[in-house]
């Protein structure tokens, strides 16, 4: 589910929806959410300042609040 949320946003964002690749790892009690996207929209994934990725990572945060588990977002180049 928490997969799915995050691709769904970055697909949305990005020119290049068809390079978006998410992988999630699970463990115990922490799951860790790789987002890889295209070079060129690395920076409309991250946004100005990291603003857009700290949205990104605060809805990540809501989500898996919501299902007991702890979630991490790593956005990988």
């Amino acid at each position: 589910m928490l997969k799915e949320l995050i691709e769904f946003m970055a697909r949305a964002l990005v020119d290049n929806p068809e390079n978006v690749r998410v992988s999630e790892i699970m463990g115990e009690q922490t799951s860790v959410i790789e987002l890889r996207v295209s070079k060129e929209d690395l920076g409309k994934v991250i946004g100005k300042q990291g603003r857009t990725a700290r949205a990104m990572r605060t809805i990540l945060s809501a989500a898996s609040t919501k299902i007991r588990k702890r979630a991490v977002l790593e956005i990988i180049e």
